[in-house]
């Protein structure tokens, strides 16, 4: 079956390419997902400093990731998003569940090179601003560089929708989520059409979780030799 979803386009300097699609799920879905990820072990939550996580899949690493069965919960989105050629004809292998309770954020980051250079996100139960910010200059004696001089912009996710990174936009620039309980728009947020927003509104956060789907390439398959000695 198809899956037929309107993709909204965002071109910038510095980025060819960004996807941001609003109700890629319906509220029911969102309201499963959120069960599903609630329900999981106490085992799989792993506490770090602003948000805590649930990894599935395997554990990423430069000799291979060790795979691991995703449950049919996550698989089944996994295969959504592959089938619209979010990962160049492969399927996705390996999600991260975040929880970022309201205040809560993450520093500009890059997810580096163990991934397809492609980050798709399905975002439950609140809003965020998601924040670019340019890369470090290796120029030496520049004028010293801060997180506020290097910022870009924004986009605003919404409960429901998929956004999907790629290109320079992945390989490129840093993206980091600030820790606030509220947002005020500003023109810095370029896809308030998209997100059905206007500037100056003010958005209360939520406690948001985010599924981050994307494709190890390499993954090492073990094979149980059952009844040899």
């Amino acid at each position: 079956k198809k899956i037929l979803c309107k993709f909204v386009t965002l071109k910038f300097e510095a980025s060819p390419t960004a996807y941001y699609i609003p109700d890629f799920i319906s509220e029911d879905e969102e309201s499963y997902l959120l069960q599903q990820v609630y329900r999981s072990p106490k085992t799989k939550w792993t506490q770090l400093s602003g948000r805590r996580l649930q990894n599935w899949g395997g554990l990423p690493h430069p000799k291979g990731m060790l795979g691991e069965r995703l449950p049919d919960w996550l698989q089944t989105y996994c295969e959504k998003i592959s089938s619209l050629g979010a990962f160049s004809g492969k399927t996705a292998n390996h999600v991260l569940v975040n929880e970022y309770k309201p205040g809560e954020g993450i520093m500009p980051h890059e997810d580096g090179p163990l991934y397809h250079p492609t980050v798709t996100t399905i975002s439950l139960g609140s809003h965020t601003l998601l924040d670019f910010y340019a890369p470090l200059s290796s120029t030496e004696g520049a004028t010293p560089q801060t997180e506020e001089s290097r910022f870009l912009f924004s986009l605003l996710v919404r409960p429901r929708s998929l956004l999907i990174l790629q290109d320079e936009m992945y390989q490129r620039l840093l993206h980091g989520i600030q820790g606030h309980e509220r947002d005020t728009l500003t023109e810095k947020v370029v896809n308030l059409p998209a997100a059905g927003a206007q500037p100056g509104e003010e958005l209360s956060r939520g406690t948001r979780v985010s599924l981050t789907i994307r494709h190890v390439p390499k993954v090492i398959k073990t094979k149980l030799m059952l009844g040899r000695r």
